[in-house]
């Protein structure tokens, strides 16, 4: 072995060594502490993605009902506890939890399907829902039934979507009326896999009428555009902001379980073109229209505008409180 790979070796025992010394000093503290809830979850540092996004909104409504959370350790008193997905530290759960606790796990996915590609991720969720899980929280029915059709059956399944906070997102005071100038699209990601739209957005780049249209990209795009306008990552007000500013919203991921991005225009009060795919048609209903290729595109995007104050009066979007009220039901804390 060459010594830079046994440094590199040595580094990871290192770390793991770390990782679990931490884990035994948070297990001696945590025989002597209490939380309502106790939630397992990597958070990246924003701006950042669906999952965390929503995480986010959902701590800041329990915490306002007086709820505690804990984050990554579960002590004694905690009676319930949520994981996320496959973004949390395994062994770390396995040595803090306990037979009294109710587990439940918030599930995306499936992530082969959603990446394209098969990592063992799946079966390692599996796995981990078999070991600990009480409830499984699905985000979609797409999402619940893509998972059953790949033989994949996760313990007590719900149906719960995500939410947003309303407080950054809502629909603007007063609108520009439409006459006389170009229709505003907007598109959004976090992530720069391909399978976030990178097939329509190109054909968006090449083709949309631009006598008619402009379309904005926020967030990390997944090729570089000509035409499109490209913002980077911007924080949650941000994207708000951006939203509201806007008319339509272009929904071009695959195999997309429950899109944040999606909801969060929604909730800003944007009518979708949404490509057929996914949990997208659940979170949309009535407030959009669907393609499947590109090609579709000019033909639902004029039909939008045509009917956009129809559409946007069917928009429709899960509220953060009532959401909040089915995971504490799940989590068996339902407050009186």
């Amino acid at each position: 072995m060459s010594i830079g790979g046994a440094v590199r070796n040595a580094g990871r025992a290192g770390g793991g060594l770390v990782r679990r010394a931490r884990t035994e000093g948070t297990w001696l503290a945590s025989r002597r502490g209490r939380a309502d809830l106790a939630l397992f979850h990597e958070f990246a540092p924003p701006p950042t993605g669906g999952g965390h996004q929503f995480l986010r909104a959902l701590v800041r409504e329990l915490q306002a009902r007086g709820i505690s959370v804990e984050l990554n350790k579960l002590s004694a008193g905690t009676r319930a506890c949520l994981c996320n997905s496959f973004n949390f530290d395994f062994a770390r759960l396995r040595r803090l939890a306990r037979e009294e606790t109710r587990i439940v796990h918030r599930v995306d996915g499936p992530i082969s399907v959603y990446r394209g590609f098969d990592d063992g991720t799946d079966r390692q969720i599996a796995a981990v829902n078999k070991a600990f899980a009480t409830a499984t929280i699905f985000q979609s029915r797409y999402s619940l039934e893509k998972h059953q059709e790949l033989g994949l059956e996760l313990r007590s399944p719900l149906v719960i979507p995500n939410a947003v906070d309303p407080a950054i997102f809502h629909p603007p005071e007063r609108r520009e009326p439409l006459a006389g100038r170009k229709v505003k699209l907007i598109a959004a990601s976090w992530s720069d896999n391909p399978r976030k739209g990178a097939e329509t957005l190109e054909w968006l780049d090449r083709h949309l009428d631009r006598e008619r249209y402009e379309l904005t990209f926020v967030g990390r795009a997944p090729g570089g555009f000509e035409r499109i306008r490209a913002v980077g990552p911007v924080d949650s007000e941000g994207v708000a902001e951006l939203f509201r500013a806007h008319d339509l919203y272009v929904a071009p991921s695959r195999d997309d379980p429950c899109s944040n991005a999606l909801l969060e225009a929604l909730a800003c009060g944007l009518p979708a073109a949404f490509l057929e795919s996914g949990g997208h048609p659940e979170l949309v209903g009535e407030a959009g229209l669907p393609f499947s290729a590109g090609e579709e595109l000019p033909r639902v995007l004029d039909q939008l505008v045509e009917e956009i104050d129809e559409r946007r009066g069917a928009i429709s979007t899960p509220s953060i409180a009532g959401v909040a009220d089915r995971y504490l039901e799940a989590l068996g804390l339902r407050q009186a």
